[in-house]
């Protein structure tokens, strides 16, 4: 029976749900994706997806899941779900009959989550975030007008997408002299918006124009300002509007990584010397060898000298030598003894040299 507990304390919860209650991802830590089935299968797939979804959030950075080490831990996703659960989306295909969406919705321990940041270094866009005031100006024809809280929801697809990235995005209350601010918009006039906007915190201002374009769709045209100072300019397109104004969202996330992100603790790229111990026949150096090789923020792996039952290695790391004894210790493999850390200054009061990390082969 207690073995029983404890494998299914192991598993992650499908979430319980009452009726009229939907499934929906709140928050950084929280994903959806699409699925073709509810499958083993298919669901362990869609939770790497998902822990990729929210790796971006939780970091900030869209290139979270290309990082050194990422891809092998979302195939290990499972072990960071919390819960999940499935909803099903009505919509009308092509030729009008209906069409049905399965949607996976997975929640992931955001404990788990922050460990894995930090022990692959990943660089990461801290909390709280700020909430930059979203001054959007819409044509469809009529003449471009000011999206302001009383219209809250044709700004839907860019709030939306800006809470996907792991903060948010507020509106003009829309006074008399703000909705007259549309043509500083159409001009891209951010001194102006930056001196409407002194009213609201933070002084960061999302400036964007959307309007149809010439051959077709719609087109938006985005500016990022932070006290005063242009950050980043880029456009979007897209056939569908929602989908060219979600693109601001994206847009003014990642300036923000850009200029506030802050760098991983696990030190920097390199070359680093460690010692093995416990290396005691040839079948103990291919289990290394194989266990080094499949490890991949390992670049590259040169033997420097073996003894008795020690061999000394060269690793070329993507990240620090403190990340990786933070990924050897999670395994089976290797258990740290000393992660190499620098010695205090000597009697000169000259900085030591680092010492060599030391692991064990189990």
């Amino acid at each position: 029976m207690a073995a029983c507990l404890w494998l299914l304390a192991c598993v992650p919860a499908m979430a319980q749900r009452v009726e009229g209650d939907r499934a929906a991802a709140s928050g950084a830590y929280e994903a959806e994706v699409a699925v073709r089935n509810q499958t083993d299968g298919e669901r362990n797939g869609a939770f790497g997806r998902a822990l990729a979804q929210v790796l971006a959030n939780a970091t900030g950075d869209r290139g979270a899941a290309q990082q050194p080490g990422v891809r092998d831990e979302l195939g290990k996703a499972k072990g960071y779900v919390a819960s999940y659960d499935y909803r099903q989306d009505e919509g009308v295909s092509a030729t009008g009959a209906p069409s049905f969406q399965t949607t996976l919705v997975v929640r992931f321990k955001r404990d788990d989550v922050d460990g894995l940041i930090q022990m692959l270094g990943l660089p990461s866009w801290p909390t709280p975030r700020p909430k930059p005031v979203l001054w959007l100006g819409i044509d469809d024809g009529t003449g471009p007008r000011l999206v302001a809280l009383a219209q809250v929801n044709a700004a839907r697809a860019v709030l939306d997408q800006a809470k996907q990235r792991g903060y948010a995005l507020g509106l003009p209350s829309g006074s008399a002299a703000e909705q007259a601010a549309v043509g500083a918009i159409w001009r891209g006039d951010t001194a102006a918006i930056a001196s409407l906007s002194k009213r609201y915190s933070p002084p960061m201002q999302l400036v964007g124009k959307l309007q149809r374009a010439g051959t077709g769709g719609w087109v938006a045209d985005w500016i990022f300002v932070d006290k005063g100072k242009v950050l980043s300019k880029w456009q979007t397109k897209h056939p569908d509007a929602r989908r060219a104004m979600a693109g601001g969202a994206d847009g003014a996330a990642d300036a923000l990584f850009k200029r506030y992100a802050k760098a991983g603790s696990g030190g920097p790229p390199g070359r680093y010397r460690v010692r093995i111990l416990g290396i005691d026949s040839a079948d103990d150096y291919l289990r290394l060898a194989g266990y080094l090789e499949g490890v991949s923020i390992v670049k590259r792996v040169t033997p420097v000298s073996a003894s008795a039952d020690v061999l000394e290695l060269d690793l070329e790391l993507a990240t620090g030598i403190a990340n990786f004894a933070r990924y050897a210790d999670r395994g089976e493999v290797l258990t740290t003894v000393s992660a190499g850390s620098r010695d205090s200054d000597d009697n000169d009061g000259e900085p030591t040299a680092p010492q060599v990390a030391t692991f064990r082969l189990d």
